[in-house]
């Protein structure tokens, strides 16, 4: 599914210089923005991407946020650029001017001279480092939820990665788990609060997305060791900034989104009542599963084999970002969504499995059997909170979101066998 994308330029003065003719891109996913910095230097316009101005995928995608027609603000890093068209060819002047104007949730990185900054505080820490960059910067991703710069080095690349407010206490996170488990997580180099930014050491390996069953067994024991080894120190973790999805937090967060009229709006009439109805057993829910016995440790939050790295150091969790603090088996249904199908018996045992041999008072079970509905109304919360927190024009990313997972939820707890 490519991308056509065109591009409103700014010169390096952050001033409207020009757009571009669409062009098209092979990669589908819109915040991939490397193929689309490598396309457009094939005509001569050197640029790095800021952040998205309209975005629609074709009917026939199939899904959202892929494909379709993109368009991009962008800046020049050189002073020269091949001859570009109006601006009036992407944005009528009601557009530029409010694309031209700051909005109070832009992201650091999406603003005129952002990414410039980000990078010259990487390179200052390189620099002191005795590692100074070797060659030029290769943006790879820009969004609301973070920006990723790759730096070459003489010891290999390091990765420059910034994320929002609600997301800052991914570097401290990572710090906490490389104090005991330091070949679980990756090397950090430095971290910069202004901008949600950290310097973070290349992990050699591949992504774990067609993981083998005993890879996957792997995965599941590390993070089971790790959170069983926090649970009892909630606080420790709730002092890094992490989220509080325990028990009568969580349930009070998720009934309050549910009764949002935003959310409601997005749900049919004759959905309604099953979302009530799960709301008013949120607490019945969520007691039960305090009761299980397994404790409020640090959750991964997006846990899938996809954020799991194989190599030289062996397995390797990325992205922390969406941690929290909360029951464990929150992980489990990430984790089960991207298994395939001849492994989840064996990974549902497996997580049994690990948790007994901790845990043995716990009724593991009956934990696993609770989660589900709370899991995806989690979901739902997270992208609420996306919405809430990021600019109005990178709503294209997330604005169907919270309706998808909440009816997700509903049809989950409707699926369950009756609570004994």
């Amino acid at each position: 599914m490519p991308r056509d994308v065109r591009l409103a330029v700014l010169g390096l003065d952050g001033r409207p210089h020009g757009s571009t003719d669409p062009l098209r891109v092979e990669s589908q996913w819109w915040p991939d923005v490397e193929p689309v910095v490598e396309v457009f230097a094939g005509t001569g316009l050197d640029v790095l991407v800021l952040r998205v101005l309209s975005a629609a995928s074709r009917p026939d995608d199939g899904q959202d946020c892929v494909g379709g027609r993109v368009s991009y603000l962008a800046q020049l890093r050189t002073a020269s650029a091949p001859p570009l068209g109006p601006m009036s060819a992407v944005l009528d002047d009601d557009e530029l001017a409010a694309a031209l104007a700051d909005h109070p949730l832009r992201a650091p990185w999406a603003r005129p001279g952002g990414p410039t900054s980000i990078l010259a505080w990487a390179d200052d820490l390189l620099a002191v480092a005795g590692t100074p960059r070797t060659g030029r910067a290769e943006q790879v991703k820009t969004w609301n939820l973070s920006s990723i710069l790759r730096l070459p080095t003489a010891n290999g690349p390091v990765w420059c990665k910034s994320a929002p407010p609600f997301f800052q206490h991914e570097g401290a996170i990572i710090a906490k788990v490389a104090q005991r488990h330091p070949r679980l997580v990756p090397q950090l180099l430095g971290t910069d609060p202004a901008t949600g930014t950290v310097l973070m050491a290349d992990v050699p390996g591949e992504d774990q997305w067609n993981a083998p069953a005993q890879r996957l067994a792997d995965m599941i024991a590390a993070v089971v060791d790790l959170q069983d080894e926090w649970v009892g120190h909630a606080d420790d973790l709730l002092a890094l900034g992490l989220p509080d999805w325990r028990g009568k937090a969580l349930a009070d967060s998720l009934a309050a989104m549910l009764a949002r009229a935003d959310v409601r709006a997005d749900l049919e009439p004759a959905e309604l009542a099953g979302v009530d109805a799960l709301a008013a057993r949120l607490p019945a829910r969520v007691g039960e599963l305090d009761g299980c016995g397994l404790g409020d440790t640090v959750v991964h939050g997006d846990l899938h084999p996809g954020n799991w790295r194989y190599g030289p150091r062996g397995l390797l969790l990325l992205d922390w970002g969406d941690s929290g603090v909360g029951n464990p088996l929150l992980d489990l249904p990430a984790f089960l969504e991207r298994v395939p199908a001849e492994h989840l018996d064996e990974v549902r045992r497996g997580w049994v499995r690990q948790w007994r041999a901790r845990r043995p008072e716990a009724d593991v079970e009956r934990a696993i059997a609770l989660v589900p509905p709370l899991a995806a109304l989690r979901q739902a919360l997270i992208y609420r909170t996306f919405l809430d927190r990021i600019e109005p024009d990178e709503h294209v990313y997330h604005r169907g979101d919270p309706a998808v997972w909440v009816r997700r939820a509903v049809q989950l707890s409707r699926d369950e066998p009756r609570a004994r």
